[in-house]
């Protein structure tokens, strides 16, 4: 998730770079949800998908959900982009992630999971805002207003990570730990790109292992899988069902 401002409706650098990532990666290697979410929010930045609100009209911010019940923003706010790379390296991640996550889930199963994790780290946000602000006095937690689907993204590669179990990964030239290595990321996005919201971006994170590391994944698998009729199961309980653990 990134501060806002006004983006240019026209065939911007990162576009074309997008185009390129998806072309050398595959089509046809995309899942389809995945293709799907990539190919409407790069429509929606270039204006191709009209709509009658401009991306800072959706930003989400504490203050808009709790005091004006702005539930547009809550809603939209994860597949607005600030600016042509902002949304090119959200989209190549999605692409990655998506891809590795939709083939294990199956892709009905990834759906209603991407779905729940737009509406959670939306909700995780507001959350940590509100929180932040009455922990801090810093009333700038409570209307920093963000708009970006990085939230989801850092929740995704928690997911990931669980699937892999113990491994290594390569974190801007930094060898660590696949546990840690969300941790790490968050911490050289915040030094490295200062307008990215900090706290959208650990909102995901908390997201990620809320869904992972509790029961409330567990529920959350239950509810797709009887929606779906197929099977939903992540993290380690996914590897003591497979006979990994004893």
């Amino acid at each position: 998730m990134r501060q806002t401002h006004r983006r240019g409706q026209r065939l911007e650098y990162g576009i074309l770079l997008l185009a390129v990532q998806a072309i050398n990666y595959g089509i046809d290697k995309i899942p389809p949800v995945t293709l799907t979410a990539v190919i409407g929010q790069a429509l929606l930045y270039t204006g191709v998908v009209q709509t009658p609100w401009k991306a800072e009209d959706v930003c989400i911010s504490s203050v808009k959900v709790l005091k004006y019940h702005d539930w547009r923003s809550f809603l939209l706010s994860n597949f607005e982009h600030g600016s042509d790379m902002h949304l090119y390296y959200n989209m190549v991640s999605l692409i990655l992630k998506g891809s590795s996550l939709e083939s294990k889930y199956g892709t009905s199963n990834f759906l209603l999971l991407l779905s729940v994790l737009c509406i959670t780290c939306s909700g995780m946000y507001v959350a940590l805002g509100y929180g932040l602000m009455h922990l801090t006095g810093d009333y700038g937690y409570y209307t920093a207003c963000a708009i970006g689907f990085s939230a989801v993204l850092f929740a995704l590669k928690v997911i990931g990570v669980s699937e892999e179990r113990d491994g290594i990964h390569d974190v801007g030239g930094f060898k660590v730990p696949s546990k840690i290595a969300v941790w790490v990321e968050l911490i050289l996005i915040h030094i490295l790109v200062p307008n990215a919201s900090f706290v959208g971006h650990l909102g995901g994170i908390l997201t990620g292992c809320l869904y992972c590391y509790t029961y409330f994944g567990s529920i959350i698998d239950r509810m797709i899988s009887k929606a779906t009729g197929k099977y939903l199961i992540h993290g380690e309980e996914f590897y003591r069902r497979r006979g990994y653990f004893f």
